[in-house]
């Protein structure tokens, strides 16, 4: 999934240092992802720790990682893949508001497949109300739903705008294909709330961080996995079809540094690295004035190169090479 600050590519970095300071087994350590987004960093961890608690406010990112962190046990979904995948589709929410051909021309989708989102969705209702599926196999089916619709959607990189014209790759059928999970011996918990709540009420070992670094607000950016994953009734706002959305207090100048301290302050975990690149609104002298305050302070850094949108319709992007910080907090 194209996800704005996605650690897909960092994430060796991340569980390097993490081991070098942590040690080589993990265990019986409890590790945090407290900011999970897509749960990539918790993916990784969680064959190799004894649990991971995985949270993010966005309700889309919970259904990610309910099922790539919460499921930890196989079962059987074939049947429900091909029956979803042989459905035709109906022309729903989705349709009507967000694809192309539908009454509000928004063309996130083409008509076939925003037909075939709702189709898909409706059926996966169905069956979780007369209880065919489980909560393990709803979150993977929806899962599944919301990562195949995102490799077709109309866009060049966020749901912020669709393109006018109908690219490449959002002209392809959807299929929906299997969002597999690592299977575990233990169980996992996934929380959907406010992290600087949260952090209040969990305890555990390794604690990682990865907060949003500027003013851009995720609920904004990626409000149709929000709508498609809820497939709830409201009127869509504006050319883009916005629905309301949680504004952090993170992605705010006047708010973040506080949130930070407070954060950090409540954190009951041994260890905490935090992920945060050199255009952040905080900066690396502030994270670590409020670090020091709280034990023994380091910082490791890479140089990468930055997430770019789709090249298209005049939307060139260029790659970029910033730097991802990673400050350590051993917690006294």
């Amino acid at each position: 999934m194209n996800y704005i600050g996605s650690k897909h590519k960092l994430s060796p970095f991340i569980y390097k240092t993490v081991t070098a300071i942590c040690g080589k087994d993990l265990s019986d350590k409890v590790f945090c992802d407290l900011f999970a987004g897509t749960g990539i960093v918790g993916r990784t961890f969680k064959p190799y720790v004894k649990q991971v608690i995985s949270n993010d406010i966005e309700y889309y990112s919970y259904v990610l990682n309910r099922n790539y962190i919460g499921n930890h046990q196989a079962f059987e979904y074939d049947e429900f893949l091909e029956e979803l995948n042989a459905l035709e589709g109906v022309k729903g929410f989705v349709f009507e508001n967000y694809s192309h051909g539908g009454s509000a021309s928004r063309n996130y989708f083409t008509s076939e497949n925003g037909q075939k989102i709702d189709a898909v969705r409706k059926k996966i209702n169905t069956w979780k109300k007369s209880a065919q599926i489980s909560e393990d196999q709803f979150y993977f089916l929806l899962a599944s739903l919301l990562e195949s619709a995102d490799k077709v959607a109309n866009t060049a990189s966020v749901y912020g705008a669709f393109l006018k014209h109908i690219k490449k790759s959002a002209a392809k059928n959807m299929v929906i294909s299997p969002a597999n999970f690592k299977a575990t011996k233990n169980g996992h918990r996934v929380f959907q709330e406010d992290s600087n709540r949260l952090i209040k009420k969990i305890e555990g070992d390794i604690l990682y961080l990865d907060p949003p670094y500027n003013n851009r607000q995720y609920g904004a950016n990626y409000h149709l996995l929000n709508t498609m994953a809820k497939y709830d009734t409201f009127v869509p706002r504006g050319k883009t079809g916005l629905r309301d959305y949680f504004r952090s207090d993170w992605c705010k100048t006047g708010e973040v540094l506080q949130r930070f301290e407070e954060l950090i302050e409540n954190a009951d975990f041994s260890y905490i690295f935090l992920s945060y690149n050199n255009e952040g609104l905080l900066s690396k002298h502030q994270v670590r004035e409020v670090m020091e305050r709280f034990g023994t302070y380091d910082l490791k850094k890479i140089q990468y190169q930055r997430f770019k949108a789709d090249k298209t319709e005049n939307r060139n992007h260029k790659a970029t090479q910033t730097y991802e910080y990673l400050h350590i907090l051993e917690k006294t």
